[in-house]
C-alpha cells in the first residue's frame, strides 16, 4: 500500500479548514496593514538559501532537501560529485520563506530607487530534512510577512504588533504568550562582538560540542542557539550583544521598545536571542506559548543586508513567520482550535430515476446561486438519501417526487424540525437562500 513520507501530513477535512481559516485571518489582518500576497517557487537555486540563511545554520548544512532531475541524478552517481554543476542545476526545496521573497524582490525590482516600501505576505509549505517529532515536520506550513524598504524602528514595532494581534485573532490567550525581543546589532558593531564570542567559545573549547567549535569560525553567534543543554549553559556566561551595540543600534532598539510600550505590548528582553538564521540584523523577536508544549510558535526580525546578499542594492527589510502545525498544537493545549465548523449544505433528493432530470436541474440552479449543494449519485432509496443528508449536515433537503414534477414544485424539508413546505421549482433557490440566512 502506498504511504506518505515520514514527517508529512495529509491536510483534509477539519484540518484543511483549520489551515484555510488561518489564511483567512491573515488575509484580513495583513490586508488592513497594506500587505499583498505573494507566492514564490517551492524550489530555488541552492545559493539563494545559502546567501540568505547562512552556511553555518543547520538548515543549510543538514536539512535542505536537494532536487535533481532523473537524468542529472544519473550523471551525479557516475561523477560522484556535484562540483561540475552549474548554479542553476544546484536546486533545493524551500526551507523558509524570506530568502525566496527577497530573491523575487531583487529579480523583479519590487523596490526601485526612491520607491515606497513593498509589503508582502505568504502562506506556503516549507521543507526541511529534520527528524520528525511533535510540531516539527519535514513538510510544514508557514504564514509570514516581509516588509522591504522600511528602516524606521516603527516598522519593527508594527511587525511585532501585527504578529501578536494575529495570535489573538486565532484564539490565543495573550496572557499565555511570551514575546521575547533582542537586538543583534549591525555591520558596524557586530563584527567586534562576533570576535568576542568566538574567543569565548575557544576559551571554553573543552566544554563545547563539535558543532559549536565549528561555528566558532563560521558564525559564533549560532552557539547561543545550540540544542546541546551544556553548551547553552556555558554560553550563559558569554558576552551579551546588548552590551556591545553601537550608538545607532542602541538608539534603534530603544525606539522599538518605546513603540511597543506605547502600544501596550508586553515583552521580555532576552540578550541571548539570536534566531535560527544568519540574515538577521538589529531587532529580532520570538513568541512561545507558555503551556503549548512545542517551543516557539513564530518569530522574525530585521534583515537589512539580505537584499545585497541576494544581488540587489542596499534595502532594509523586516518580517516574521509562524508555523501552522505548531500553532494548531499550542492552541489545542490551551483548549482552543483553529478548526471551523463544517459548512452546512442543501441536499436534493428524488424518489426514483424518473425524477432524476428535474433533480439535476434543481441541483445546478442551487449551485449557480452560490449555495453548497449535494445530491444522490448512487441510486439510493429516499430513506437512505435522508440519512446521507444528515451525515453531510444538510440544513434543508429539497425533495423531488412524481407529484412535485407534475405540479412543477419541490418540497423543502427542514432537516432539524422536519417541517415541510411546497414551493414552485422556479423559486427553489430563492426560498432555500432565505431559509439558510
Amino acid at each position: 500500500m502506498a504511504q506518505k513520507i515520514q514527517g508529512t501530513e495529509d491536510l483534509y477535512g477539519g484540518y484543511m479548514r483549520a489551515w484555510q481559516h488561518m489564511q483567512d485571518v491573515a488575509r484580513e489582518l495583513f490586508g488592513a496593514y497594506g500587505f499583498d500576497m505573494i507566492e514564490t517557487p517551492a524550489f530555488e537555486q541552492v545559493d539563494t538559501f545559502v546567501h540568505g540563511i547562512g552556511e553555518s545554520t543547520d538548515v543549510v548544512r543538514k536539512e535542505m532537501f536537494r532536487v535533481v532531475s532523473g537524468a542529472l541524478f544519473e550523471n551525479l552517481l557516475e561523477a560522484g560529485t556535484e562540483t561540475g554543476l552549474k548554479a542553476k542545476q544546484r536546486i533545493a526545496m524551500r526551507p523558509e520563506g524570506t530568502a525566496g521573497v527577497v530573491r523575487a524582490a531583487v529579480e523583479d525590482n519590487f523596490v526601485p530607487q526612491g520607491a515606497a516600501p513593498v509589503k508582502l505576505w505568504y502562506a506556503e509549505p516549507m521543507f526541511r530534512g529534520e527528524r520528525p517529532q511533535k510540531g516539527r515536520l519535514r513538510q510544514f506550513h508557514q504564514i509570514g510577512i516581509e516588509w522591504l524598504g522600511a528602516s524606521d524602528p516603527a516598522a519593527d514595532a508594527e511587525c511585532v504588533i501585527v504578529l501578536m494581534e494575529f495570535y489573538r485573532r486565532l484564539g490565543f490567550d495573550p496572557s499565555k504568550l511570551e514575546l521575547r525581543i533582542n537586538s543583534m546589532g549591525d555591520a558596524a558593531c557586530r563584527p567586534a562582538y562576533r570576535e568576542r564570542v568566538r574567543q569565548f567559545i575557544l576559551d571554553h573549547a573543552d566544554e563545547m560540542c563539535e558543532d559549536c567549535l565549528e561555528r566558532a569560525d563560521i558564525n559564533p553567534l549560532r552557539a547561543f542557539d545550540c540544542k546541546n543543554d551544556h553548551c547553552r549553559e556555558v554560553m550563559g556566561d558569554a558576552p551579551l550583544v546588548t552590551d556591545n551595540l553601537c550608538d545607532d543600534c542602541a538608539e534603534h532598539y530603544s525606539k522599538v521598545k518605546s513603540y511597543l510600550d506605547a502600544a501596550g505590548i508586553a515583552y521580555v528582553e532576552d540578550p541571548t536571542l539570536v534566531r535560527g538564521l544568519d540574515y538577521y540584523t538589529r531587532t529580532v523577536f520570538e513568541v512561545e506559548a507558555t503551556d503549548g508544549g512545542v517551543g516557539a510558535i513564530g518569530g522574525g526580525g530585521r534583515y537589512d543586508g539580505l537584499m545585497e546578499l541576494e544581488g540587489g542594492k542596499p534595502t532594509p527589510g523586516i518580517g516574521f513567520a509562524v508555523g501552522f502545525e505548531r500553532i494548531a498544537l499550542a492552541l489545542a493545549a490551551q483548549g482552543g482550535s483553529l478548526e471551523t465548523p463544517e459548512p452546512s449544505c442543501v441536499y436534493v433528493a428524488c424518489t426514483s430515476s424518473e425524477e432524476r432530470g428535474v433533480a439535476f436541474d434543481v441541483t445546478l440552479a442551487l449551485r449557480q446561486a452560490g449555495i453548497r449543494t449535494e445530491a444522490d449519485y448512487q441510486g439510493r432509496s429516499l430513506k437512505s438519501q435522508f440519512k446521507q443528508a444528515d451525515k453531510l449536515g444538510a440544513a434543508v433537503c429539497v425533495v423531488i417526487g412524481p407529484d412535485e414534477v407534475a405540479a412543477g414544485t419541490a418540497t423543502l424539508r427542514d432537516m432539524s424540525t422536519h417541517e415541510q413546505v411546497s414551493v414552485p421549482l422556479a423559486d427553489v433557490a430563492a426560498r432555500v437562500g432565505e431559509r439558510l440566512s
